[in-house]
């Protein structure tokens, strides 16, 4: 009886062959790999196919649409565009510029507000250690994702990779610039009020230390927290003052809201106002930023 490797297996195989190449970012191929092994279990127990390399256009847009009944839109877009990825640079079964069908899921997505309040913010940091507490004050003031803490550096050691820029970029707002790296390994500028980037470089490290925070390895240079144990820590101290979290990720969701409104009261129309959001948050279009709004 043949042996066939494992869904995981299959799964690191192909990502295997576009890591380092196609695929740059750490993060993106630790997702790409989780989804392509739920494709490989389903390959497994359907037996459409021997294996998930030999997966085709039809059987996979079959997938799809079955997964589509039992979860969200999210999940399925993931699952999407992992295989699109194994076919476009793998099997060859898509050509570089050719895209799979969008499917869409049966389950709509829940639109929820995540955004905290400034004085729910403080309530939080204050219920956390001091080293949480800075992560915190700094996400929240200048939108930063969880694992873009670990990654702070002043603009004047590490410039921002290339990117358009309005004018309105940081108006009605004074503070130190620097850079972190974002999604994709994109280095972006961000904001730093004076008080806070004052507090936050007395925690300057005196030589950069290693960190690993979810599989990915960073170079540290301040004495922050961040990461996945910040995230926890945030949403503990939300649950002890708020008795509620929607997560440290709800920090940006504020920021995004609270520039959108300075920046229309400061006299700029809603999609000069929302463009300019979207280029201090590092989106690459105006429309994800707009799912910060709600």
């Amino acid at each position: 009886m043949a042996k066939f490797a494992s869904p995981a297996r299959q799964a690191a195989s192909v990502m295997k062959a576009v890591q380092g190449t196609v695929l740059r970012s750490v993060g993106t191929v630790r997702n790409y790999e989780q989804a392509l092994t739920r494709v490989a279990e389903y390959v497994r127990d359907t037996r459409v196919c021997p294996d998930l390399r030999n997966l085709s256009r039809e059987q996979a847009i079959a997938y799809l649409e079955q997964r589509g009944q039992a979860v969200g839109q999210k999940t399925l877009d993931l699952e999407r565009q992992a295989i699109q990825c194994m076919f476009q640079h793998v099997t060859g079964r898509l050509a570089p510029d050719e895209r799979l069908p969008v499917v869409r899921s049966a389950h709509p997505q829940k639109l929820v507000a995540r955004a905290y309040t400034a004085e729910q913010v403080r309530l939080i940091a204050a219920a956390q250690t001091p080293r949480n507490a800075l992560a915190t004050e700094l996400a929240y003031a200048a939108g930063l994702r969880a694992h873009e803490l670990l990654t702070l550096r002043p603009v004047s050691e590490r410039p921002a990779d290339p990117r358009p820029a309005l004018a309105s970029k940081w108006r009605g707002r004074d503070g130190e610039r620097y850079t972190v790296a974002g999604k994709g390994g994109l280095v972006r500028e961000v904001l730093i009020p004076q008080e806070l980037a004052a507090r936050f470089e007395a925690e300057r490290l005196p030589a950069p230390e290693r960190v690993t925070d979810r599989g990915v390895h960073y170079l540290q240079h301040y004495r922050v927290a961040g990461g996945q144990r910040w995230s926890n820590s945030f949403s503990a101290a939300a649950l002890r003052v708020l008795g509620w979290s929607e997560g440290a990720h709800g920090l940006r969701h504020s920021y995004a809201q609270e520039r959108l409104y300075e920046l229309q009261h400061a006299g700029l129309s809603r999609d000069p106002a929302l463009e300019t959001v979207s280029q201090e948050m590092g989106h690459f279009r105006a429309e994800i930023t707009q799912t910060y709004l709600r």
